[in-house]
């Protein structure tokens, strides 16, 4: 199985009184979620299931992609790891997941299938990780495929 996180790209700040779901992406955050959905596009097999947060900033980080997405709860600002990996089976289920969610979750993901010794590790906006599992020698191993950043595409 092949678990792609791609954190949402730059935001508007969020402020006092503003409701943290609505923030939209900077003009900056639209130009980083188009230079990673153009490689990202290439990269992606097809049936590719994408799963994205209700949050309007992860959406539109996911529309730059042109492909179908789901939107769910569990991958929301405030999802645990533990709701993420159910919900994209790991590590048993089948093909590529692309989940397109926030920080600290993805980094907490991150850092629980690599066996870090953080709590969490930094994802920068609009960047991606993509980790594989695989079986070898009877146990149960997650390699990183790549990690990429819009900023260098």
């Amino acid at each position: 199985m092949d678990l792609v996180l791609w954190r949402h790209a730059e935001a508007q700040e969020w402020v006092e009184g503003c409701d943290d779901m609505a923030r939209t992406l900077t003009s900056r955050g639209e130009k980083q979620a188009a230079r990673m959905a153009n490689w990202l596009d290439r990269q992606l097999p097809e049936g590719t299931r994408i799963l994205v947060s209700p949050a309007r900033r992860s959406e539109q980080t996911a529309i730059a992609l042109g492909r179908k997405f789901k939107t769910r709860p569990e991958l929301a600002p405030d999802g645990s790891v533990a709701q993420l990996l159910e919900l994209v089976q790991w590590p048993s289920g089948k093909g590529t997941v692309l989940v397109v969610g926030h920080q600290p979750t993805l980094g907490q993901t991150i850092a629980q299938l690599l066996g870090l010794g953080a709590a969490e590790c930094p994802v920068k906006k609009g960047a991606l990780w993509w980790l594989r599992n695989r079986e070898r020698e009877a146990h149960s191993q997650t390699v990183v495929v790549t990690v990429q950043s819009p900023e260098v595409l």
